[in-house]
């Protein structure tokens, strides 16, 4: 079964030009002109129960739009939206009982409020009696590991520790769908990492469907197993996070110590990304040239040390982009 169907959404907004000085100024105020855009272009496409789908794209590609469709907060120009059975443009209010919200750069927390008083708060809002409250919170401070600073004033919190609590206040009564908008923004490493793994562990446990959009490469390379890519309002491209891998860059860095230092000749199929003294960073196009072949010319005898690892899922997308944009 589907959480979220989409079929053929779309949205145009109206917006007003204006032309430069204050004689362009006096025109649109006077008499107006308007251009239509469109930010979501008959798009379809739909996401199961207990998924994590990545739905990235660069800025202005239609991403926040086709949440707030989701959601329910804008209403499409045409096409049909489904989430958890439920039409967000008719039964908006039902919609929200199902599902939680985390934006990365807006707060939903009261900040002179302490964790604890906020969750009492938003289980209030969702209709919850005071036991399943306080049950959902004692439940989900031992997941999130609050308990240290859960009494103590959102805005005297770090903001890892606000974005832990963000993310269960959006969980307070139990929704079937997470929508995660940049919620590992401006984060540290190692916070970020803890984030992604309670995200990790929350849809394990409670088979959570969570639809995520990121400009952070780790977010999606190490929570989705599928990508939608939007450009332009359209998407341009739904796979699986292997199959991206797999086709779309054939290539594997290899990173090699050697025993003796080298000059490096011109190989079909091989870029030297660099090298310095026994140390060398190759790239290799696996549709030319076999990694066994590659590692028999730069000479196995000669090899202290080796790793070889995919190409990072950034240049993938970067390189997808590219190509989108070739074709427009």
């Amino acid at each position: 079964m589907y959480a979220i169907e989409v079929n053929g959404l779309s949205k145009n907004f109206k917006v007003k030009i204006k032309e430069k000085g204050f004689k362009g100024s006096l025109k649109s105020i006077i008499k107006p002109e308007y251009k239509t855009i469109r930010a979501v272009d008959n798009i379809s496409f739909a996401v199961e129960e207990g998924e994590i789908l990545a739905f990235i794209g660069p800025n202005g590609a239609g991403k926040s739009t086709t949440i707030k469709m989701l959601t329910g907060i804008l209403y499409p120009q045409s096409g049909g939206v489904s989430v958890l059975g439920i039409d967000p443009t008719k039964k908006r209010k039902q919609l929200a009982y199902n599902i939680g919200t985390v934006f990365g750069q807006k707060e939903q927390l009261w900040t002179h409020l302490t964790p604890y008083d906020n969750f009492k708060f938003f289980g209030a809002i969702y209709d919850l009696s005071a036991k399943e409250v306080e049950f959902r919170i004692d439940e989900l401070r031992t997941t999130f590991e609050l308990d240290e600073f859960i009494n103590i004033p959102v805005r005297n919190l770090s903001l890892g520790q606000r974005i832990r609590c963000e993310i269960v206040a959006s969980l307070i009564h139990k929704p079937k769908v997470l929508f995660l908008d940049e919620p590992t923004i401006g984060l540290d490493p190692v916070v970020k990492e803890n984030v992604r793994k309670l995200i990790k562990q929350m849809n394990k446990e409670l088979n959570t469907t969570i639809f995520l959009t990121s400009h952070d490469i780790g977010d999606i390379e190490k929570l989705c197993k599928r990508i939608i890519i939007v450009n332009q309002g359209q998407i341009v491209l739904d796979d699986s996070m292997e199959n991206i891998k797999y086709h779309y860059l054939n290539k594997k860095i290899v990173e090699i110590k050697l025993k003796e230092e080298v000059e490096w000749p011109v190989e079909e199929g091989i870029t030297i990304i660099k090298s310095k003294g026994c140390n060398a960073k190759l790239e290799v196009d696996t549709t030319v040239k076999k990694i066994s072949d590659a590692i028999k010319w730069i000479d196995a005898d000669n090899i202290e040390d080796i790793t070889i690892s995919n190409v990072p899922l950034e240049k993938i997308i970067t390189e997808i982009y590219k190509n989108v944009e070739m074709r427009t």
